[in-house]
């Protein structure tokens, strides 16, 4: 059987093409796609595991490409959909590419889903759907409140893949996690952007007060949830995937400095950014019965190996680095 992954060439989508080459044999899939764009943030090092694999083909091309869409997914069992704009600091500045990629992108995504007769389709959101919460945990009925242009278009291809669920039957199942983090992230994003400046000796921008606050999850525990939704989630349910471990942006900071042997002087101080949610926190219990979700990596430790990884491969990083302003 075929499965498609999405943006397969990127930080999350890369480690779950890892995770489910582990299990395709049990799951009997003997044909496995991974479709990615290769714009700024995918990356063809982070599949370097699995592309010598004869079950994987790697195909260049846009999830909107009608045409590439309709014959890829034409007969597949099951799609695992990654690929996205991502960053909401990019959403601020250019917002147009992220409504083009997430909400149409999708859309394309989920016809060709439709007309091939996919069985499975598992839609990899994000909890900035919610917008933001002062104090208790947001469950998958709650209303979604998007706060920026990212998270905007992020709920709109949501409510594109039930919609489609509704109407035509697609058995799509939509996921929101939590923050990630692990190695292979583009250096844009807080932890590894944090990390690879400390190794630099260069200083750390902390937005506003720095007490914001985002739940953390280990690459790893997301695609082991992943692989559950794949596998036995309902059609037409959401599943949020979290991890436990709620940090402000200020003790994530100082962790870090600690890990790389820094103290404050490294941390400056910098205007908060537009449409900066105060508190993110997921209620996963829904995952936690139905599919038996429980996180293993203990945040501690992931996050000791996840910055051992950063110093360990500057190799990885350092062209990423050079190349931005």
């Amino acid at each position: 059987m075929r499965v498609v992954i999405t943006g397969a060439a990127g930080f999350i989508g890369s480690r779950f093409v890892e995770v489910l080459l582990d299990e395709a044999r049990r799951l009997d899939y003997d044909d496995i796609v991974l479709l990615d764009a290769l714009t700024y943030s995918g990356r063809m090092v982070n599949l370097a595991t699995v592309m010598t694999d004869p079950r994987v083909t790697f195909v260049e091309a846009s999830i909107n490409d009608a045409a590439v869409t309709d014959e890829l997914l034409h007969g597949a069992h099951a799609v695992v959909h990654f690929a996205a704009e991502s960053h909401v600091d990019n959403s601020i500045d250019s917002a147009r590419v992220f409504f083009e990629t997430n909400v149409l992108g999708t859309q394309q995504l989920l016809d060709s889903a439709r007309r091939g007769g996919v069985q499975r389709f598992v839609h990899v959101s994000t909890d900035e759907v919610y917008g933001s919460i002062a104090e208790g945990s947001w469950n998958e009925e709650h209303v979604l409140e998007p706060n920026s242009p990212y998270s905007s278009s992020k709920a709109g291809s949501d409510l594109a893949a039930l919609a489609y669920h509704r109407t035509f039957g697609l058995a799509v199942m939509v996921t929101r996690c939590s923050n990630n983090y692990g190695p292979r992230q583009f250096p844009e994003k807080v932890l590894p952007l944090f990390v690879t400046n400390l190794v630099d000796g260069k200083m750390v921008p902390l937005y506003g007060d720095g007490l914001n606050v985002r739940e953390w999850l280990h690459v790893d525990d997301h695609c082991r949830a992943l692989m559950l939704v794949l596998e036995h989630g309902r059609p037409g349910e959401i599943y949020n995937i979290g991890g436990e471990t709620e940090l402000t942006n200020k003790e994530l900071t100082q962790r870090l400095l600690k890990l790389c042997g820094r103290d404050d002087s490294m941390v400056a101080h910098v205007p908060d950014r537009l449409g900066h949610d105060r508190r993110y926190s997921i209620d996963w219990s829904k995952i936690r019965r139905e599919l038996g979700y429980e996180p293993r990596v203990d945040f501690d430790g992931g996050l000791e190996s996840t910055v051992a990884w950063y110093q360990d491969h500057e190799d990885w990083w350092r062209p990423l680095k050079d190349r931005q302003p």
